[in-house]
């Protein structure tokens, strides 16, 4: 063999050998491996707009995302809106090769983009949405994965907590992966959906989570034994947990999932 073959061919081999394992384990889902969440919000104008995106939803996205590994599809509408509701969708990914994956395949799919060409190309004039915001998540280390509630009615609620620094985020984090915060959840009932710190996204830094009820009622009597829990009396009680140091606002939102919704 020639010298400049030699070493082509021995170059290739090392670059296999390095870049092939990583590639791989890059794509692989460890049972402990945290998910990421895409958190989209639209929104909407009138009715129109709503049926444009909720079909687009229900006959193109959603069936696209399964076939390419996506568990689930969350979809929901709010109780209370304030004029036309939002839609709230939530995308679960296995990783963030996955949803780089899942993304590339979406913008290269031509019988996708004919599908569902009457929302990806809305005219200007008639759009399909107002705006969507969009936010990436990495679930946290105590609940790396989606938990999806049993099929039946129910409503749900989408809380965000903003935090004033990076730091007290951190310390939020930790008071419910470390300090037991996320069991007291479950313990009670709560049948939580997700937790995810935002990592790319407005209002930073925030942790966002949703929870479970089978209607309010059921939901104002879970927050009222959550407050007089002990557990919960006992983690809140530690100095350096203290609200007015971690939390700087906390939203919520009541919602009901879509027919064709999967979470």
């Amino acid at each position: 063999m020639k010298r400049r073959s030699f070493v082509k061919s021995t170059l290739l081999t090392g670059v296999t050998a390095t870049v092939l394992p990583a590639m791989s384990k890059a794509t692989e889902t460890s049972p402990k491996a945290a998910e990421y969440y895409e958190l989209r919000v639209y929104n909407l104008k009138n009715s129109e707009q709503q049926k444009l995106v909720e079909d687009f939803l229900k006959d193109t996205a959603i069936p696209g995302f399964n076939r390419l590994g996506v568990k689930h599809v969350g979809v929901f509408t709010e109780m209370k809106p304030e004029g036309q509701t939002r839609l709230f969708v939530l995308v679960q990914f296995n990783s963030l090769a996955h949803f780089a994956t899942v993304t590339d395949s979406f913008a290269g799919d031509a019988e996708l983009q004919a599908k569902g060409a009457a929302y990806l190309n809305a005219p200007a004039a008639a759009p399909a949405y107002e705006r969507i915001e969009s936010s990436l998540l990495k679930a946290f280390v105590h609940m790396p994965h989606l938990e999806a509630p049993e099929n039946k009615t129910r409503i749900f609620e989408l809380r965000q907590y903003q935090s004033a620094t990076e730091a007290a985020g951190k310390k939020k984090i930790e008071m419910f992966n470390d300090e037991g915060e996320i069991d007291v959840f479950k313990r009670l009932g709560f049948k939580p959906v997700f937790w995810g710190e935002t990592v790319i996204g407005s209002q930073r830094p925030n942790l966002t989570y949703m929870i479970t009820f089978d209607d309010l009622d059921a939901k104002n009597a879970h927050w009222k034994a959550f407050g007089s829990d002990p557990q919960w009396k006992k983690i809140s009680a530690v100095p350096e947990y203290a609200d007015a140091l971690l939390v700087s606002k906390i939203t919520s939102t009541i919602l009901m999932p879509t027919t064709y919704s999967q979470i």
